[in-house]
């Protein structure tokens, strides 16, 4: 349709690997805007490129009414501190070169940032080149988010953040945020800036459909994402240990899959923790009866000061089957559950605590959930709307005259 305003996404993941870029790329398609998408090949979270894509230097597909434009990804990185600082470097190095290519025919530059803020790289240079306007929708902070992988704080590698952060957020013409803590902490990077919010909403939601998975007999609580090692699932899984010793009812199901899994399988056999069932990596179709089979989901993350902002996209999908919430976090999750009613919450440092959390749900079995349940319904019509958000973020991406 000529006239309509051009929008290339760049992200690091994309369809037909599940995240919620997918879904807003949809929304803004069906809405009248032309979009189209920058990625690498799809490998996440396996960190192997998926059968039937190339992982070619560069490439070209279509998905819905969309271009696909991927280039070259470096594998291994599951396993590999390495390779995965190596898939890093070349997403920004391989994903510039592309993007100069292929940017200039663009009226507006978005980036999805989840993960290293390295990758809004190329649409920052091509955008500074062609006078494009660039929209980041940071996900991850940074630089939190790199100490919280373990790396040690000296005052070099925070000038060198610090600088690279600034330029990035400077040369953005909009600035959205995921978690409305991260706004305060990006301000000082881009004084006088408006930093808006706009959170996820739910990507699994109710099917229609009263199938439910088959879980183990007794009283269910799942986990459901991302198996790695800001999750704190070691906490949860020893603080579950605990409370099944003394409550053998009790059942824990991590759904999901990723770099932590085989070490919390270990700590499970060699504690001999009863009552857990690994279901590994299930597709977002099949998620919807695992939320319905369950009588309390778990929010967890780390407890550190980066993460304890975050809200993470699992918490709105729980919301949207108005399951209770086990939430083993500080920060903003928390703040939400206890001022909402949503849920319970334990100290993520303490496995006893966790423990806690765990026969407490217990004991209000039946129909002293249904006050969570509820509320998690008024919380999601609230703040999670998926048509309000993805309509509002276009209309910040699209204002202004096309280029």
């Amino acid at each position: 349709m000529p006239g309509r305003l051009k929008v290339l996404i760049i992200t690091e993941r994309f369809y037909p690997e599940e995240f919620i870029i997918n879904d807003l790329a949809v929304a803004w398609a069906e809405g009248g805007v032309r979009v189209d998408v920058l990625t690498q090949a799809p490998s996440y979270p396996f960190g192997k490129v998926f059968s039937g894509y190339s992982n070619a230097l560069f490439s070209q597909g279509r998905w819905r009414s969309m271009n696909i434009f991927r280039f070259f990804t470096v594998t291994g990185y599951r396993e590999s501190l390495f390779f995965k600082l190596l898939n890093y470097f070349s997403f920004a190095v391989t994903g510039t070169v592309a993007a100069l290519f292929k940017a200039r025919s663009y009226n507006r530059l978005f980036v999805y940032q989840t993960g290293p803020l390295t990758l809004a790289l190329p649409a920052v240079l091509a955008g500074k080149l062609y006078g494009i306007p660039v929209t980041i929708w940071t996900q991850d902070l940074w630089p939190d988010m790199v100490y919280a992988y373990g790396f040690k704080k000296t005052r070099l590698l925070a000038w060198c953040l610090d600088a690279f952060i600034g330029f990035i957020y400077r040369n953005c013409a909009n600035i959205l945020v995921s978690c409305e803590g991260f706004a305060p902490r990006l301000a000082g990077y881009a004084p006088g800036r408006e930093i808006k919010h706009f959170p996820n909403w739910p990507t699994v939601a109710p099917d229609g459909s009263a199938e439910k998975a088959g879980l183990p007999d007794g009283f269910n609580f799942t986990f459901a994402g991302n198996v790695g090692k800001l999750q704190n699932l070691e906490n949860v899984l020893r603080g579950f240990g605990l409370a099944a010793k003394v409550q053998p009812a009790l059942r824990l199901n991590i759904v999901g899959d990723g770099s932590h899994l085989e070490t919390l399988k270990k700590i499970a056999r060699a504690e001999n923790i009863p009552g857990v069932t690994f279901w590994g990596r299930r597709k977002s179709g099949d998620m919807p009866a695992f939320f319905r089979a369950s009588d309390v989901m778990v929010v967890s993350l780390n407890n550190t000061p980066g993460l304890n902002l975050t809200v993470p996209a699992k918490f709105q999908a729980y919301l949207a089957f108005h399951k209770p919430v086990l939430c083993v976090m500080n920060g903003e999750v928390r703040a939400l559950v206890e001022k909402y009613r949503t849920g319970l919450c334990a100290d993520p440092d303490s496995p006893e605590a966790v423990s806690r959390g765990f026969l407490e749900f217990y004991a209000l079995k039946g129909e002293g959930l249904a006050g969570f349940a509820e509320n998690a319904r008024r919380l999601l019509e609230k703040d999670y709307d998926r048509e309000k958000i993805t309509a509002g973020m276009r209309a910040i991406v699209t204002g202004g005259g096309a280029k």
